[in-house]
C-alpha cells in the first residue's frame, strides 16, 4: 500500500529544512523565498510572496535548468492552480523525485509567460535513503511514507498548502486527543477544540483518591493504566537495555513540566514502581496455610508443597509436545526480545512474516499439530480469538526497571488542563459525523436532550477522532470505506475490572513478613492480581490496596455483580490473604471500575480478534471524509499510554500532510519520533 511508511523513513523522507538565501533580483509577480536546499525523494514546502497585487490567473510551477525559457523544457512539473486576488497561497507542496538534477531552479508560469524564478537550488541525494517498506515494516505501517502518501493524491489537489486557520475538531479528551491538541498548537494551529463526553479529561487514566483525599495525602490507586516499563536487564549477558517505546511518555512529562514552568501543583514526576515483591500473595491452586491464609510467592518458592498440583493433562506426553511446539513457534530468544525492546514496529513486521498473525494458540495446536479438542482446550483454552502477537508484552512485562507517576497518573491530564480548558467542552456526547460534499466540511452532531428528534451540530474542516471504536460504532457516520467501516464496527475490546479498598493504615507493611509494593495473584476466581502501592512505603496514615485487577471472562462475570456484592467478595479475599487485620483496618471506602460497562469507554483496551490487527491497520492511514482516527486501538501495540501517544503523532502528521503543511509535519516527526527511533 503506497501510503504507508516506517517509523524511521518518516524521519528520513520528511527530512530537510528550508535554508535562507538572497532573493531573486527579477521583478516578477511571484518570488520564491525557499527552499534553496533540498533532498531527493522527499517532500518540501515551497514558500512564495507576491510582488504584483493585481495578478490573477493560472499558475504552473515547474523545476528545471535555471536558464530554461519555456515550460516544456522543465525537468518535472511540481503542480498547478488558479490564483485569485483574494486567495493567494503562500506555500505549495513539492514532491521531489529521486532523479532531480542539482542546481536547477523553480519556475512559475502563467500560460507561456514566466512570472517567477527562484535562485539556484542545492539538491542533495538522500544519503540516508528511505528503506523499502518491505525491509522494515509490512504494508500495515507503522508510518505512512510522506512521499508515497502525497503521490497517492491527485497532484493538483495536494499542490496548494492550506491556511493554518482551518478549524479542527478533536473528539475525545483522552491522552491521544490531548497530545494532538499540543502538537497542533506547537506548529501554530490554534483553531482546535476538544469535545469530551465525560466531565473530565484523561480518558482511561483514572487515578482514584479515596475517602475524599487529595493527591498530596497519598491514598490513591490507579483504576486504569498504572506503570511504564523503563528497561530490562538480561542476566545471561548482564546487558541493560532501555525499552524505547515508552520514552515518548517520559518526553511528554518533560514537555508538560516546561509548559507549566515546573509548577509543583502541575508536576509530572516519575518515581520507581515495584512490579514484583517476594511477600505478595501467590497462586497456590487452592492450598491454604494452617491459619487459613494464602501463602506468599516466596513461601511457595521455598516449599513447593504449599501449592496444590494442577489438574492432570488428558495426555501428559501430548501436553509436553504441545508446550514445546508453542515455545518453538514463539521462539522468544534473547536477540528477538532485545530487538523488540528497541523497535516494536520491526518486531511486528517479523511476527507477520513468521505467521504469528495467522494462528491463535488453539488453532495452531488443533489444526496444525492435529491435537484433540480436549488437549487443545487444556493447554491453550478453546478460544480462537487472539493472534500470537504478544512479544511486546513479553518485553514490557520482562522489564526489570519500572516507573510510575508521583501522586498518580492523573498528573498527566492535570498538567494538560491549563492549556486546553479554554477550548474544551465537557459532557457533550457526540453521536454522529456528517460530511457536507458541497462545502467539504465535517460536522459533529449531539443531543443535549436525548429525546430531541433533531440533533445540534457544529461544522469543522477536519475531525480527529480519539474515541474508541466501541463507542464510535454507535454513531451516525459517513459512508467510510468497507475496511474502515468494518474496523469501527467489529474491533474487539478487552474487558477488565479493578477494585481499590481503603484502610486505616498501611498494615500490610507491618506484617511478618512485610509486603512492600509489588503485584501478586490469587487462585480466587474473579480477584486476579493484587497490587500494593509503590509510593510512600512505611509512611503513616491511611493506605489503599488495588485489591482486585481481573480481565477477560472473569471481568465480565464480576462486572455483572452488584457493587456491594463485588466489594464484599474482594474484601473477603483481603482477609484470606492478610488475616483478620484486613477486617479491623477496612474503612468501608472503595472504588470500583469495570471498563466494559463504562458509558464513555465500553471496553478496557483494544484486543483484536485473529486477523483484525494486520487487516485493519492500513485503514487508519487514509483520511476519509476529512476524518482521521487515532487512539490506542489504531496503534501497533494496545493498552499502553505509549500506544495512544504514538497514534496522536501519526494522526497529526497525517493531518498536516493533508493540509500541505510539510514543514510542520517535519517538525512533529523530528521532535516526537526522530529523537529515539533507531534502525
Amino acid at each position: 500500500m503506497k501510503g504507508l511508511l516506517t517509523a524511521s523513513s518518516a524521519v528520513l523522507s520528511l527530512a530537510g529544512r528550508a535554508v535562507a538565501t538572497p532573493l531573486q533580483a527579477r521583478s516578477d509577480p511571484i518570488r520564491f523565498t525557499g527552499p534553496f536546499s533540498i533532498n531527493t525523494d522527499s517532500v518540501h514546502n515551497i514558500h512564495v510572496t507576491y510582488e504584483d497585487e493585481s495578478f490573477e490567473g493560472d499558475v504552473t510551477v515547474v523545476y528545471g535548468g535555471c536558464h530554461m525559457k519555456e515550460s516544456h523544457e522543465r525537468h518535472h512539473e511540481v503542480g498547478s492552480t488558479y490564483i485569485r486576488r483574494d486567495a493567494r497561497p503562500e506555500r505549495f507542496v513539492w514532491i521531489v523525485p529521486e532523479e532531480t538534477i542539482h542546481g536547477g531552479c523553480l519556475h512559475a508560469y502563467s500560460g507561456p509567460r514566466l512570472i517567477g524564478r527562484s535562485d539556484p537550488i542545492s539538491v542533495a541525494r538522500n544519503l540516508r535513503k528511505r528503506q523499502e517498506i518491505a525491509e522494515v515494516a509490512d504494508v500495515t505501517g507503522p508510518w505512512f511514507d510522506g512521499v508515497a502518501y502525497m503521490q497517492n493524491k491527485a497532484n493538483n489537489a495536494s499542490f496548494v498548502a492550506v491556511a493554518k486557520s482551518k478549524k479542527i475538531a478533536i473528539v475525545g479528551g483522552g491522552m491521544s486527543g490531548l497530545l494532538t491538541s499540543h502538537l497542533l498548537e506547537s506548529v501554530g494551529i490554534y483553531d482546535w477544540h476538544i469535545t469530551e463526553s465525560s466531565q473530565r479529561i484523561g480518558g482511561r487514566i483514572r487515578t482514584k483518591y479515596l475517602a475524599g483525599s487529595t493527591p498530596e495525602q497519598y491514598q490513591y490507586q490507579e483504576m486504569g493504566p498504572m506503570r511504564f516499563p523503563l528497561s530490562v536487564q538480561y542476566p545471561d549477558t548482564n546487558e541493560t537495555l532501555e525499552i524505547q517505546d515508552h520514552k515518548m511518555v517520559f518526553q511528554l512529562g518533560d514537555v508538560l513540566n516546561q509548559m507549566n514552568n515546573n509548577d509543583p501543583k502541575l508536576a509530572v514526576n516519575f518515581i520507581p514502581w515495584i512490579q514484583s515483591s517476594p511477600n505478595v500473595p501467590g497462586n497456590s491452586n487452592g492450598y491454604r496455610l494452617p491459619n487459613g491464609r494464602i501463602p506468599s510467592v516466596s513461601q511457595i518458592a521455598a516449599n513447593s508443597s504449599l501449592r496444590l498440583p494442577g489438574y492432570e493433562a488428558p495426555d501428559p506426553e501430548a501436553e509436553e509436545e504441545a508446550e514445546e511446539a508453542l515455545e518453538e513457534l514463539y521462539d522468544e530468544t534473547y536477540d528477538r526480545l532485545r530487538n523488540a525492546s528497541q523497535n516494536v514496529f520491526q518486531a511486528h513486521k517479523e511476527a507477520i512474516e513468521r505467521g504469528l498473525f495467522h494462528w491463535s494458540e488453539a488453532a495452531y495446536l488443533r489444526y496444525h499439530l492435529n491435537l484433540t479438542a480436549d488437549m487443545v482446550d487444556f493447554v491453550a483454552g478453546a478460544s480462537d480469538h487472539s493472534a500470537m502477537w504478544d512479544i511486546y508484552d513479553s518485553v514490557y512485562f520482562g522489564a526489570t526497571n519500572w516507573r510510575t507517576i508521583d501522586k498518580g497518573l492523573e498528573s498527566l491530564p492535570r498538567a494538560f488542563l491549563p492549556h486546553v480548558q479554554d477550548r474544551l467542552t465537557l459532557g457533550r456526547k457526540v453521536e454522529g459525523l456528517v460530511h457536507n460534499n458541497e462545502t467539504g466540511k465535517i460536522s459533529l452532531t449531539w443531543r443535549s436532550d436525548p429525546f430531541a428528534m433533531e440533533p445540534e451540530s457544529e461544522d469543522y474542516d477536519y475531525a480527529v477522532v480519539a474515541v474508541p471504536f466501541s463507542k464510535v460504532r454507535l454513531w451516525n457516520l459517513p459512508r467510510y470505506s468497507s475496511l474502515l467501516y468494518r474496523a469501527i464496527t467489529t474491533m474487539n475490546y478487552q474487558q477488565s475490572c479493578k477494585v481499590a479498598l481503603h484502610y486505616k493504615t498501611r498494615f500490610w507493611e507491618k506484617l511478618d513478613p512485610p509486603i512492600n509494593g509489588g503485584c501478586g495473584s490469587t487462585d480466587i476466581y474473579g480477584i486476579g492480581s493484587v497490587c500494593y502501592p509503590s509510593y510512600e512505603i512505611n509512611s503513616t496514615g491511611a493506605g489503599v490496596i488495588l485489591a482486585s485487577y481481573t480481565s477477560g471472562t472473569s471481568a465480565r462475570s464480576v462486572a455483572a455483580l452488584s457493587t456491594s456484592d463485588h466489594i464484599g467478595m474482594v474484601q473477603r479475599a483481603m482477609v484470606e490473604i492478610h488475616g483478620d487485620v484486613a477486617t479491623e483496618q477496612f474503612t468501608g471506602a472503595y472504588d470500583r471500575q469495570c471498563w466494559e460497562i463504562d458509558e464513555h469507554q465500553a471496553g478496557a483496551w483494544a484486543s483484536p480478534f485473529l486477523g483484525q490487527q494486520d487487516l485493519y491497520l492500513p485503514a487508519y492511514y487514509n483520511t476519509e471524509f476529512n476524518t482521521i482516527f487515532i487512539g490506542e486501538h489504531t496503534s501497533y501495540t494496545h493498552a499502553w499510554i505509549f500506544s495512544a501517544l504514538d497514534s496522536a503523532v501519526r494522526g497529526t502528521t497525517q493531518l498536516l500532510l493533508d493540509m500541505g503543511l510539510v514543514d510542520e509535519a517535519k517538525q512533529v516527526v523530528e521532535t516526537w519520533m526522530g529523537r529515539w527511533i533507531h534502525l
